[in-house]
């Protein structure tokens, strides 16, 4: 009986083999396909797009449609069984696929129904097409032998046809990535009994929400589910599984945001389980029920925590296991000793702090991250240990030590990430070792010297080259390119290097990504950048370039999209169409008009340049395109005249940088189109007119920067705080702006900087201040306040930061990476009289006061010593007396104060910072004591305790005294002036009557004030 079963077995597989190569190879002996099936497929060919004759073959006259490309045929009948039509399998049969950037390799059109007169079509594969804007044809579901379904990624659209449920047969059936498709319900699917493998990966399900675990758990023989990024929310923690078969489950990418469900590790024959990004939270669940099967765990980026359970550690077997972007932290996990079968860990961007345990090296994996945690020890250890390692990384941790010769012998490493530590030393010649391998080499932000080894240019599969930020220098040359043919990434900025090569070079490259910031290149434009036809990244800044940009350029310049070439002496006129996405000409000698932009331009930054002349043309040209310039610098230049009325033509600006230039006139009506505009500088420009209201309806305006004009008019006609809620810096400095501080200001609660000086403003100072949140806190505030913060492709684009002035401590400093934690106030050089509110006090988080040059009163608030942030104080040349108080012996920080140039009295408080400041800072008073050298004692002058009132009595007392003195000396006056008129009666009678009104007077002075 065994023996007959033997023989069977092997006649069924001699016979499946036998069919298989006839089937394929088109043999003698195989019956040709049916007539009826060949004029099928014709029609279904003639209603497909095929731009690329995938379906060459597909010909009337080529007889036997067995042999067309992707067609298969049953060996025995001549049936059409199957028809794989998707891109992957026509790129695997042809010898060199073409270049995508020119060449569409897509099939699209209409599915014809023809497809219906394949009775035994049981695979039909369409997957990675592009069949835009048609729906799954209903009568796929009458394809009743189909076994095989795969319809991703090729662009179908409208709701997913029911009918699909009717193939009882299909066992495969993948619909993953057509984002125009729409899921009502799976209720369908509970009708496909025999289906095996499912994925509807990135459809939206959420719809489905509710019931899409009770739908496929219908399905008894379901092995594979894919429902990644299907926008479910909604999971059981507890569920009677009927997945008895189950062994791959990839949920991730889903929005459930819950705790981690226990049936989950109920499945016996789970194998890989993927619940990565899924906003899971709490701890992983302990004691899984008998899964002995698994092999692969992805529970990376979510919001699980400590403990990892031991029965995790316990899967010997377990291959892969991805933990990364979660909560966990503490030491090396040690559980992970015993996995002795793990082949790729990942605990990236975690919490763990520890050095690297020895036995951690007797693990012989092939995959290994470890980055964004604050793991230490010497990086050399992982390639004296780790030979068989292929992809390694530790970036954003403490390892230090070098990269020795070692790193050679690790023949199989092709990704290498050590980026963001603290190791040293030259780069090891011995990567040259890997020319075969190495694909990604990563060492950026760490302490590397010494020259570039010339080794580097053997690595011909390198296409990632990454040496930032380290401490290179000397020169590269075209050795160290020399068989990089496959580098499409080449990061290399703030070194020391200069690059050197021959005039004639002709890289074997071909660079998407080129930055050499801060490198030696000039003083010309390096030539073989011409060969550079695929560049979309370019940064030449602070290069020594000193030229004018050369024609050739210009077509290189037209393909990026970004470009930096800031910080050169670049001169002469842009004549050509600025294009790209993101242009940055910053900081060189560029002059004529400014150039046209592209509208599909980003950010473009012509700041620090001698662009002169009217800017009509360059923001009024072309009218009727709008613009999608988001963020544009043109401050530090020499333009002039008016700020054009057609901001209409430009509503997705954010950042309107206009500063330092001449323009005049009043800001245009038009700035009320800019809705969305966040930032605005045009401090220092001659400007003029009434602040406008036409700003207000830029609701997220975080930074008003108007300082250093001619406006007029009061604060309230404006009506900022009506307007911008989220105002964070205001500057309306050296205008001629008039009127009360109004006391709606206090309602810009995120107000960090506040600069109206040098204005006619009066009145007092609001009471309010103290609800200006953001001074009045402790909290640590951001550190910038970021435009924007992007990167392209490998290089994290340095961010675009705001910026402004701040006086602080006598001098000006423009504040951009502080700027977020910068807080000020500034009502200097106005006309406000009152006393200083004690409310003042309240801003703790305050640094910076300057309430100098105006016609304040009173005393000096007695808790000011409460705002322990302040650097700086100016109170100077006000009518401020009374003592120092005692409190500001407690303000640590101070580094600047200055009260000279008032009526203050007294002893000045001991305390480190009080005595080592200039004795300037006091003059102007009746002080006395260090660091003044008037002593106290010698000049007899008692500290003041009289209280507020006291203080007021002894003021006015002085006064009195003052006025009685003025009077008796104008009357003496008057006496030995006119004194020989006495003798005249009637002169006489009249000098009496007046001299008793004066002394009536004086009496009644005398009276009042004492």
């Amino acid at each position: 009986m065994s023996t007959i079963l033997l023989l069977v077995r092997f006649l069924t597989v001699a016979t499946i083999t036998i069919s298989f190569g006839l089937c394929c190879n088109g043999n003698l002996g195989v019956p040709p396909c049916k007539e009826s099936e060949k004029q099928a497929l014709l029609k279904f060919k003639h209603d497909l797009k095929d731009p690329a004759h995938r379906l060459l073959s597909w010909r009337a006259g080529e007889g036997d449609c067995c042999n067309w490309t992707g067609v298969v045929c049953d060996n025995i009948t001549g049936h059409v069984l199957e028809l794989h039509l998707s891109l992957d399998f026509w790129l695997s049969q042809v010898s060199q696929p073409p270049e995508y950037s020119w060449f569409n390799p897509f099939l699209g059109g209409k599915i014809n129904p023809s497809l219906l007169n394949l009775k035994h079509l049981n695979y039909l594969d369409l997957s990675n097409n592009r069949f835009e804007g048609i729906q799954i044809p209903t009568f796929f579901g009458s394809l009743k032998s189909l076994r095989y379904l795969d319809l991703s990624d090729s662009g179908f659209e409208g709701t997913i046809p029911h009918q699909l449920g009717n193939i009882s047969s299909l066992r495969h059936l993948s619909l993953s990535n057509n984002d125009g498709l729409k899921v009502e319900n799976l209720e369908w699917i509970s009708g496909l009994s025999q289906l095996e493998h499912l994925d509807m990966s990135s459809l939206n399900l959420s719809k489905a929400s509710n019931n899409w675990l009770q739908v496929t758990n219908k399905l008894p023989s379901l092995v594979e589910l894919h429902l990644s990024f299907c926008g479910l929310d909604n999971i059981p923690s507890l569920l009677a599984t009927n997945f008895t078969s189950f062994a791959i489950l990839d949920l991730s990418g889903n929005h459930f945001h819950s705790l981690m469900p226990r049936w989950v590790f109920s499945l016996r024959n789970l194998a890989s389980l993927d619940l990565s990004s899924c906003g899971f939270q709490g701890l992983i669940p302990s004691s899984p029920h008998n899964i002995t099967s698994l092999r692969e765990i992805d529970l990376s980026w979510n919001d699980l925590g400590l403990p990892i359970p031991e029965w995790l550690f316990n899967h010997k077997d377990l291959t892969n296991l991805s933990l990364g972007g979660n909560q966990f932290g503490g030491p090396f996990p040690g559980g992970i000793a015993n996995m002795t079968g793990l082949k790729s860990l990942h605990l990236e961007s975690n919490n763990f702090h520890s050095s690297i345990p020895k036995w951690f090296y007797s693990l012989k994996l092939i995959d290994l991250d470890l980055s964004k945690n604050t793991f230490s020890g010497n990086v050399s250890e992982f390639f004296e240990r780790s030979h068989q390692i292929e992809s390694l990384s530790l970036g954003n941790n403490n390892f230090s030590g070098h990269l020795t010769e070692q790193i050679g012998k690790c023949k199989n490493l092709y990704s290498l990430d050590v980026s963001y530590n603290s190791i040293s030393g030259p780069i090891p010649v011995s990567l040259g070792n890997m020319s075969s391998v190495l694909q990604k080499l990563v060492i950026s932000h760490n302490q590397f010297n010494g020259t570039l080894p010339e080794t580097i240019g053997q690595l011909k599969m390198l296409t990632e080259l990454d040496i930032s930020y380290n401490s290179l220098e000397g020169v590269v040359s075209e050795v160290h390119f020399a068989h990089l043919a496959s580098l499409d990434s080449f990061i290399a900025n703030a070194n020391l290097c200069t690059l050197k090569t021959r005039r004639d070079w002709l890289p074997r490259f071909q660079l998407q990504e080129l930055d050499l910031n801060s490198w030696h290149l000039g003083p010309e434009f390096p030539i073989w950048l011409q060969t550079q036809t695929k560049l979309s990244l370019l940064s030449l800044s602070n290069t020594g370039i000193s030229a004018t940009i050369p024609t050739w350029f210009w077509n290189i310049f037209s393909q990026l999209h970004y470009i930096n070439l800031s910080h050169n002496q670049l001169y002469g006129e842009i004549q050509n169409t600025v294009q790209g996405s993101v242009v940055d000409l910053s900081f060189n000698q560029f002059n004529g008009s400014l150039p046209l932009v592209s509208s599909a331009v980003d950010i473009l930054d012509l700041s620090n340049s001698y662009f002169s002349g009217s800017v009509f043309r360059f923001f009024c040209d072309k009218m009727d395109t709008p613009k999608g310039l988001s963020f544009l610098f043109l401050g530090n230049n020499l333009l002039s005249g008016n700020i054009p009325d057609c901001l209409m033509n430009w509503p997705t600006l954010e950042v309107l940088d206009l500063e330092n230039n001449n323009f005049t006139g009043t800001i245009p009506s038009s700035m009320e189109s800019l809705i969305n505009l966040r930032s605005l500088h045009l401090r220092n420009n001659r400007l003029s007119g009434e602040l406008p209201s036409s700003l207000l309806y830029a609701r997220d305006m975080s930074v008003l920067d108007l300082g250093e004009n001619k406006f007029v008019g009061s604060l309230s006609a404006m009506k900022i705080a009506d307007g911008f809620s989220s105002l964070v810096v205001l500057n309306l400095r050296s205008n001629k702006l008039q009127g009360h501080i109004p006391r709606e200001l206090c309602g810009l609660r995120n107000l960090q900087i506040l600069d109206l000086a040098g204005n006619n403003l009066s009145g007092t100072i609001p009471r309010c201040f103290n609800r200006f949140s953001a001074m009045a806190t402790l909290s640590q505030l951001r550190s910038s306040i970021e435009l924007i913060g992007f990167s392209i492709g490998n290089l994290d684009v340095e961010s675009f930061l705001d910026k402004t002035p701040v006086v602080t401590k006598g001098i000006e400093y423009v504040y951009d990476k502080n700027l977020g934690l910068m807080t000020s106030i500034d009502l200097s050089a106005n006309a406000i009289s009152g006393e200083i509110p004690e409310e003042l006090t309240d801003l703790i988080g305050l640094r910076a006061l300057n309430l100098s040059e105006n016609l304040l009163t009173g005393r000096i608030p007695s808790q000011i010593g409460n705002m322990g942030q302040l650097e700086s104080i100016d109170l100077s040349m006000n009518r401020l007396h009374g003592e120092i108080p005692a409190s500001m012996t407690r303000m640590t920080s101070l580094s600047h104060l200055n009260l000279s140039h008032n009526n203050l009295t007294g002893r000045i408080p001991k305390s480190t910072q009080l005595q080592s400041l200039d004795p300037s800072s006091f003059v102007g008073n009746e002080l006395c004591g260090p660091p003044l050298s008037k002593n106290c004692s010698e000049s007899k002058v008692n500290p003041p305790t009289a209280t507020v009132e006291q203080h007021r009595g002894y003021d006015l007392f002085e006064d009195g005294w003052l006025y009685l003195s003025l009077g008796l000396g104008f009357m003496f006056g008057f006496w030995s002036i006119l004194g020989s008129l006495l003798f005249n009666m009637p002169w006489s009678l009249a000098f009496s009557r007046f001299q008793n009104s004066i002394v009536l007077k004086l009496h009644a002075v005398i009276v009042d004030y004492f």
